[in-house]
């Protein structure tokens, strides 16, 4: 039997690996940095147009039908291009939301409008997964009060919000009064979260309960890992070939042994990281109870093998790797991001021990 990717997965990945070199590039990520709003819509436009918020939305609902192993290809690439739009709480976890319990009327509503870009869905789960002392939600006569923090694709004027209270997932029609969205300033330019407050607002429940939350978290988490696994992919690719270019003592610093090392080494850490993340994001999908654990050691994982490749990586360049002329830091400052969003890897594997029955 062979474990690769079939045809039409690599495919997919190679179009969406195009359509985004055609039209993202350290420049585009600049301006963006220095305020240029319009550009987070202009990208968006181009991602509908491919049909990717509907990757997972069944076809019946106007999506592809397709999977969360196709899901995390383009996550990777997204990751690769450091892509400044909404992608892993619209397009992956609130369908996976709302999808949980077929047939149900919220999912018939919903899931055509984020299938079609005609809106978008914020995902605002960090309080399930590790509550602020400040923070957090309470339900009281069908009414949602308190505030989130963290949540995910919330930047371009959501149109619903996908919680969770009381082990229930909930809905929040954005047009209703109460809700305020506050962008949070964070590391990364390139992917905003959001502060989001609920004055009293009037919400639907999703049916699935705890299990539907945590299978919410769980294909989040795993796309997490496949954004930090193209970042770092992309951290590894400029460094080598910024080692073939610079010169010291009229030898091109990738002639060196010690940066041969320093290159080799993070290629070796990273490449295994692709087979588990596959097998993680297939489990998802195929084998439910391996599902929680796997996306747990995705997560942690590529989290500290990312945090190390972004460390070594801007080493290679040197001073310059610092500097905004090259651009690596808008990467080193996703993978950190992404390492804390829906738990950092100290959280995600004390929860892996839980399931294995290391911890009570």
């Amino acid at each position: 039997m062979e474990f690769a990717l079939s045809e039409e997965q690599e495919i997919l990945s190679d179009s969406v690996k195009k359509m985004l070199s055609e039209n993202i590039d350290i420049d585009l990520l600049r301006n963006h940095s220095k305020g240029d709003e319009g550009i987070r819509e202009n990208i968006r436009e181009i991602v509908v147009e491919m049909g990717l918020p509907g990757i997972l939305i069944s076809e019946e609902y106007g999506g592809s039908g397709l999977g969360i192993l196709e899901a995390s290809l383009i996550a990777e690439e997204f990751g690769r291009y450091a892509v400044p739009t909404p992608w892993i709480g619209n397009s992956v976890m609130a369908p996976t939301a709302l999808a949980f319990k077929k047939g149900n009327n919220l999912a018939e509503k919903w899931l055509p409008l984020i299938a079609s870009g005609e809106i978008t869905a914020c995902v605002a789960l960090t309080e399930a997964v590790g509550k602020r002392s400040n923070t957090g939600l309470e339900l009281n006569n069908s009414k949602v009060s308190g505030t989130s923090i963290f949540a995910i694709d919330g930047e371009l004027n959501p149109r619903i919000i996908i919680t969770a209270v009381d082990q229930e997932l909930i809905l929040i029609d954005t047009e209703n009064t109460g809700v305020t969205i506050c962008e949070i300033p964070t590391i990364d330019s390139t992917r905003p979260v959001v502060e989001i407050i609920f004055d009293s607002v009037d919400i639907e429940i999703i049916p699935g309960g705890e299990k539907a939350i945590q299978k919410t978290i769980n294909v989040g988490r795993v796309l997490l890992a496949a954004d930090i696994l193209g970042a770092s992919s992309n951290m590894i690719e400029k460094a080598v070939e910024y080692s073939l270019e610079r010169k010291q003592f009229n030898r091109v610093i990738g002639s060196f042994q010690a940066v041969k090392h320093m290159c080799a080494e993070m290629a070796a850490d990273l490449e295994p990281c692709r087979s588990l993340l596959w097998y993680a994001a297939y489990a998802q999908d195929n084998i439910d109870e391996e599902a929680d654990l796997l996306s747990c050691h995705a997560k942690a994982h590529l989290s500290e093998i990312g945090q190390d490749v972004a460390r070594v990586s801007t080493q290679v360049f040197g001073g310059m790797g610092f500097t905004d002329l090259l651009g690596m830091h808008y990467w080193f400052k996703r993978i950190g991001l992404s390492r804390q969003i829906l738990g950092g890897p100290e959280k995600v594997r004390q929860e892996a021990a839980k399931i294995q029955g290391f911890l009570s």
